[in-house]
């Protein structure tokens, strides 16, 4: 793609969308090309409400209620979503000296202290 653009207008159905057509390929392509939101039909600001909502540990019923979308349609966009997120994730390579702690939960044992006495 050419460094070389021309605005092309404001999108149809989302004013706050610019346009742009390159002059080297011919092609056109607007704010949220070759992005997690490419190719979107939801404005970008219930993208960006829907990535805070996840952030909340929403369900994504709960969601879909907030925005009234269909629950299959939130389903697309947070998978979506949490797929850019690990995509993006960088790998993880430990190195030299790691600790790990041991961490013991106790669960089930109520008015048995004898059960949860620590093993020597």
């Amino acid at each position: 793609m050419s460094q070389d653009v021309t605005r092309q207008g404001k999108d149809d159905t989302q004013p706050e969308k610019q346009r742009y057509r390159c002059k080297g390929c011919q092609r056109h392509f607007d704010d949220l090309t070759l992005s997690v939101f490419s190719g979107c039909h939801q404005p970008l600001k219930v993208w960006v409400h829907c990535l805070y909502l996840m952030l909340l540990n929403l369900s994504n019923l709960q969601v879909s209620k907030e925005f009234d979308l269909n629950k299959d349609d939130v389903q697309k966009m947070t998978l979506q979503l949490r797929k850019a997120v690990c995509n993006k994730a960088p790998d993880i390579s430990l190195e030299g000296e790691v600790e790990c702690d041991e961490v013991y939960i106790v669960a089930g044992h109520k008015r048995r202290p004898e059960a949860v006495k620590k093993r020597p």
